[in-house]
């Protein structure tokens, strides 16, 4: 059993297509099929069923390919150590962002970033906290930047700052004259808010429990944008709340809370162990550096669920 082989068994699970599977791998098809029948032949077992297309893994493949893919991350970990000791800070990461951090946090540490690590290429894609964490279980991404906490057992988590929590107001509400809210003003209030799989949706029902369409009986709307629900609020009625990053110092629209302040808490997240600590320490530094620092140091963390 070499690494090849198990390279070549993944990405036969990942396509489910013999000819698929080998471009991918940048291989003729015969190369990857008689390396497959090869394993299969020193194991003794049968890895996929091929009657059918698209094949798929019998029981005895998926056990084996989900322990091939943990040998290949270690693998890649321990050539990416090797590759760090011998170069410094290089080679390509894969991080993952939620989209409520995403077009307000990348702007503040990204482009100083990319100027001060130039032999670091970062690919960064947008998805919600779920879809993160199981692409860092599969190994497609190296890194998120997310909510936490998260499973400890499984990820390691990098603090890195705590995010308020705003109420954003339509001048006609009957909180627009408060110049702090109080938790209990929220109560009973319908507010805006974001669609299901959104950790801050999720927080934002622990702080409130009323997410209608900020009044309308007659209207359910469930955003996918913070953009979106701070238009509906200028533009219409009712009120939302909103993470401090996405609003500007001087927005009318905002109204802090009275400490204890609500946050989130944003960390870095890697699936343990992760071996490639000077990125990991590089980027945790650029975003602590490039976050404003602002508010009460009395805060109450939400919890995700």
């Amino acid at each position: 059993m070499t690494l090849q082989q198990l390279h070549y068994l993944v990405a036969l699970d990942d396509h489910r297509h013999f000819g698929r599977a080998a471009a991918a791998c940048g291989v003729a098809q015969p190369t990857l099929t008689v390396q497959v029948r090869r394993l299969e032949e020193d194991l003794e077992v049968e890895l996929f069923d091929r009657r059918e297309l698209p094949v798929t893994p019998t029981p005895a493949g998926r056990s084996l390919i989900a322990q091939a893919r943990n040998v290949l991350r270690e693998a890649g970990q321990l050539q990416a150590m090797v590759d760090e000791l011998r170069t410094g800070l290089s080679g390509t990461f894969r991080i993952g962002i939620i989209p409520t951090l995403a077009p307000y946090l990348l702007p503040l540490f990204l482009p100083a970033f990319a100027d001060r690590y130039p032999n670091v290429r970062l690919v960064i894609d947008e998805r919600k906290t779920s879809r993160i964490l199981k692409s860092l279980k599969r190994g497609d991404l190296d890194l998120g930047i997310l909510v936490t906490p998260v499973d400890p057992a499984q990820y390691e988590e990098v603090a890195l700052f705590q995010e308020r929590f705003l109420a954003y107001l339509h001048p006609g509400h009957p909180l627009w004259d408060r110049k702090q809210l109080l938790r209990d003003d929220l109560r009973d209030r319908s507010l805006w808010v974001l669609s299901e799989g959104h950790c801050f949706r999720e927080q934002t029902l622990s702080f409130c429990d009323r997410p209608s369409a900020a009044g309308h009986q007659n209207v359910l709307y469930e955003s996918g944008s913070i953009e979106t629900l701070k238009h509906l609020v200028r533009k219409g009625s009712g009120m939302t709340l909103v993470p401090e990053l996405s609003v500007v110092a001087d927005d009318p629209h905002v109204r802090r809370f009275k400490a204890p302040e609500p946050v989130r808490q944003v960390s870095l997240v890697a699936r343990r162990p992760f071996a490639r600590r000077k990125v990991l320490e590089a980027l945790a530094a650029s975003i602590r550096q490039a976050v404003p620092r602002t508010g009460s140091k009395r805060v109450e963390v939400l919890p995700l669920s």
